[in-house]
Formats: structure tokens, sequence, C-alpha cells
């Protein structure tokens, strides 16, 4: 009997990061169909080819030895067989969840009874150990993750969560599995908790850590959790580029179970998924740089950020691979309506952004020219951004505040966001006889508590948020119905967020935001990029999202920025010589 013809050989073996690996060696004929089925190949200097060794490569891989054979080991055919088999089990598996089937299990009951598209999406985690959960805000994102510790073999775990969160993740804790045992990590450096008051001389079943303190624990953690829930996992959004993002990207490196949690994981541009997967289910959309080559669209923002070119095909291909479960409120029957948001055009002090522009133009010129050192044009940008941005705010922030006060003169309370404190300033100035609260950036926990606390009682009728505090915060709901957005953010995913805080489970009435829109400043070009923005992260999130139209030009919001501040300058300096 003749030896079976084979076109080449195929080894594995692992990465500078001890993930799986696969290696081709193959004829270049068979070498040239390879690169065209896997476009997310890394090319050696000898031809060689090499690819990211996830299970749905794994698959693939069987796919193309049966047309083109590979010498391989029997080592390596017994690892190709199980990390293919896994694939396969975990597919069959997440489809019969999504039809409707439910997992046995004999595990303890959680106190409360959880909803069916809860607990379905606490089973795909269980089949899939990476999975991004991005229900709207107010579905229960908090207890359908803690449906996944009811798994025994899931504990102890990790919730990392924002700053202002953890208690309120230790009582979601209680009223869920109260058989577990929470505890609320408040140093930056690793003790025993089992030694701190009210811990019955045990160690936590579950460890809730502010991200802010999570590197300072993970080396002395690393390999002792079993699960990671990562609350507005957002936070992660720029990778092990970050202090947070490596100590989560290491914690993870041993766990069985990993959770992102958020409506809004896309603040920007859509390679911030590549970011965050790669820590909740690692390798599955490839290196950064297959992942742009295979779903890149070219255009790139500040910080290296990359748009996707098609968000909606990014969307449904994760979560038909069970990696994301993002269902509607209309699909689990808990429909809420969406936001009313009004656009108001609102008087500015003009002279207060003409004097800014002024100031800054020579920062715009450097930013704009090609000749400049980069780390001075990086260092410009942020200048010109931050100032010009304050500047509309203080330039608006009278006539926001007369707004607000109009409105409660029919509305009970009115939550309002900025951004910048010299025009919170302004605000608690202009609104003193509504009492109003702070809960921004500069209070520490307990005072962000405190103010909270006034305004859902009722002693404030205005709390003045920072447009990225309080992710998370409950409670808004039951006693106010209007936003206010004093100033802007170039993100639309915190605009969401905001929106969340009032649109939620609990809320009886229609939730209307109003967009206070200067006619100057930065306010035109933040509107026009947040589009652009937006269509990145509401396909991926929603496949039924309205179509979307790209803004037309150049999306990089400095040097757009820094065009608008010479070319008001220039306006400026026409106007004072004609004088």
């Amino acid at each position: 009997m003749s030896t079976p013809r084979t076109y080449g050989r195929l080894v594995h073996g692992t990465d500078h990061e001890g993930r799986l690996l696969w290696g081709i060696r193959a004829q270049p004929h068979v070498a040239m169909r390879i690169k065209r089925m896997f476009p997310r190949v890394e090319q050696g200097r000898k031809g060689d080819i090499y690819l990211r060794g996830t299970q749905e490569v794994a698959r693939d891989l069987e796919w193309l030895l049966e047309r083109f054979p590979l010498e391989l080991s029997p080592e390596t055919a017994a690892v190709l067989r199980a990390e293919a088999e896994a694939h396969r089990a975990a597919e069959e598996t997440v489809a019969a969840i999504l039809e409707g089937y439910r997992p046995p299990d004999s595990w303890q009951a959680p106190a409360r009874p959880a909803r069916d598209y809860q607990q379905q999406a606490a089973d795909i985690v269980h089949a899939m150990h990476g999975v991004l959960i991005g229900d709207p805000l107010g579905l229960g994102k908090s207890f359908t993750s803690l449906l996944v510790l009811r798994d025994p073999a899931a504990l102890p775990a990790i919730v990392a969560c924002p700053t202002h969160l953890p208690r309120q993740w230790l009582k979601e804790l209680g009223n869920t599995l109260p058989w577990l045992h929470g505890h609320i990590v408040t140093g930056t450096k690793p003790y025993d908790p089992a030694t701190r008051r009210g811990s019955g001389g045990q160690q936590p079943d579950v460890w809730i850590i502010p991200y802010s303190r999570l590197a300072g624990w993970a080396h002395h953690l690393h390999g002792k959790i079993n699960t990671l829930i990562f609350d507005e996992v957002q936070e992660l959004r720029n990778g092990t580029n970050t202090a947070k993002g490596r100590a989560a990207a290491l914690l993870g490196d041993d766990s069985r179970y990993r959770v992102g949690l958020s409506a809004t994981p896309v603040y920007n541009y859509g390679d911030e998924a590549w970011e965050i997967y790669d820590i909740l289910a690692p390798g599955v959309l490839g290196s950064r740089e297959e992942f742009l080559r295979e779903w890149g669209g070219g255009e790139r923002g500040q910080d290296r950020r990359v748009k996707v070119a098609n968000p909606r095909a990014l969307g449904t291909y994760l979560r038909d691979a069970g990696l994301l479960v993002a269902r509607t409120r209309a699909e689990v029957g808990r429909e809420l309506s969406e936001p009313v948001r009004v656009t108001q055009e609102v008087d500015t002090d003009q002279a207060i952004i003409d004097q800014v522009a002024g100031d800054v133009s020579a920062m715009a010129e450097l930013l704009l020219s090609t000749d400049s050192d980069p780390k001075e044009r990086w260092h410009a940008a942020g200048q010109i951004d931050w100032r010009m941005r304050e500047a509309t705010g203080i330039a608006k922030a009278p006539y926001v505040a007369e707004f607000v006060r109009l409105l409660l003169e029919s509305e009970r309370q009115v939550v309002l966001w900025g951004w910048h404190r010299a025009v919170y300033d302004i605000w608690m100035e202009r609104l003193k006889a509504f009492n109003p609260v702070l809960y921004t950036g500069s209070e520490t926990t307990a005072g962000k508590g405190r103010s909270a606390e006034a305004f859902i009682s009722g002693r404030s009728r205005v709390l003045i948020m920072s447009l990225r505090s309080g992710a998370g915060l409950d409670g808004l709901q039951e006693v106010c119905n209007v936003g206010v957005f004093g100033e802007l953010d170039w993100s639309p995913g915190v605009h969401n967020q905001c929106e969340g805080r009032l649109a939620r489970e609990g809320q009886e009435n229609e939730v209307v935001t109003y967009f206070m829109a200067s006619e100057g400043g930065t306010d035109p070009l933040m509107i026009e990029v947040l589009g652009v923005k937006a269509g990145q992260a509401e396909p991926m999130m929603n496949p039924d999202a309205a179509a979307f139209a790209p803004v037309a030009g150049d999306v990089n919001r400095a040097r757009l920025l820094a065009a608008s501040v010479l070319d008001r300058a220039r306006r400026r300096s026409g106007q004072l010589a004609v004088a």
C-alpha cells in the first residue's frame, strides 16, 4: 500500500506568553491557499506560516487537513483533536442554550429567582469560559454574573469594579448568594483578610477589588482565583497598556471563568474590542496585528486607535461564537422606552472662547506642523483639548444653569453632567437655591455616597455629576427622569452610561436628556465626531441598530480641533484689525 501524499508539515508549540501556536511549512501552492483561508497568518522569514492556537483555528485546521494532508506527530495530532473537540462541544452547547436548553446542575439555587435570560447568559459563560455580557443597562448584569458563582469550581472569585461600587456589589452578593463570604479590599498592599473584623477568621469566597487597587494585588492572588468578573469592563479598553489591564491579564491566565459586564464596552474606536477580549478570552481574535488586518478599517484616531470597518459583522461573529451576549429589552420582554434626546442650543460668551483660542494658537500651529517633534505634538494636543473644552464649558455655564433653573419650575429633580471644576463652581453658585451636591472625581467614596443619598432622599434637587463618574450607580431612577449634559464628552458610550443611570429598572417615567450645545468652541466638532464613534459601538452591540452613515473627512479630533482654533484666531485677528 502506498503512503498517503502529504503537502508539508504541521507542528505545535507556544509563543512568548505561553499560548498555543501552530506552525505550518507547506508546498508553495498549498501555502498560498492557506494564506487565503487564514487571513490572520503570521509570515516567517523562511516562508513558514504561524497561527494563533484558538479552538476555532483547530477546527479549521482539521478541515484543511482533509484537503491537503500534512505530516504531524502523534502528540500534535492529539492536541489538534482535543482543541477541535472542545470547540465543537462549546459550539453545540451554546447553540442548544440559545434554543432554550437548560444544562442540568445540582448547585444551590440563588436567594432570588433568576429570569430565563439571566440564567441563559450564565449558562453560556459556563460553556465558553470567557464572555462579554452586554445587555442594556438595568437588565441585571451584576445578578447574572453572580449566577456563575453557583458553581463551586468558580470559587474563589474576584469582582473588579469602579471605586464607588464595592459596597453595592457586596450588597448584591448578600442578596443573591448569601452563603458566600465577600470582602472589599481596602488597600493597595496585600494583607490577610481573615484577620479583619467581621471575617470570622475565614478567607473570602469573593474578593471585591476596585480597579485602582487591582495591580497591587495581582501577583499576590495570581493562580488562586477561579473566576474574574469585570464590572464596567470598558475600564480595560486600553488593555495591557495600563497597570490595571496588565493585572487583569495576569489574574486571568489561570482562571476558569472570565466575565465582562458593560452595555457600552466600546467608548471610542472599534479596536477597543480586541483589547477587552484579549483579557476575557485570550487569542479568540488573534493578535492585535491579525485583528487589524481582518477587521480594521485603516482609519486611525489618537493613541493608535483604529476603526473597525464593519462593526455590525464583528458583533454578529462574537454573538454566533458565544463570546458576546447582548440582548435588547424587546428580546427579553423587559422594554423601557428609550430616552428622549433633545439638542438644546444655548447662548455662549464668545469672548471667553476667542481669548483661549488666541492663547493656544501657537500650540495649534505646532500640532499641525509635520516638522515638529511627535512628543511636542502629543503634549500640544492634550493642552488644546483641555483648554478649549474648559473654555466652552465656562462660556456657556451661566446659560446652562439658567436652563436647569427653568426646568426645576416643573421638574422635581435634575441630574446635571459636566467635566471641568471651574464649570462646576459656576453651577454650584447659580443653583445654590436648590442645594446642589457634587458626585465627581474630586470627592471621596464616602463623599460621593453622601451626595447620592442627599439627592435620592430629596434633600438636594440638583445632582452635579462628572461625565465619567458613577458608572453602575443605582437608585437615581427612583426619583429623577430628567438629565442635562451641560458639557459633552468625546465618547458616545459615556453619554449612554449617564443616561443609563436614569433609564433603568424602576424608572416609571419617560427619561428626557438635554444636550446643551453652543455654536462656538468645541461643541460643533464634538457633535460631529461623536457620530463617527457611535457608528463603531452601536452596530456591534445591537445588530438591529440603524445603519450608520460615516462623516466624511479626517476624524483625528486633535488636528480638527487645532484647525478650528487657528480659524477662530485668524477671524478674530481680522475683526480686530478692521476695528
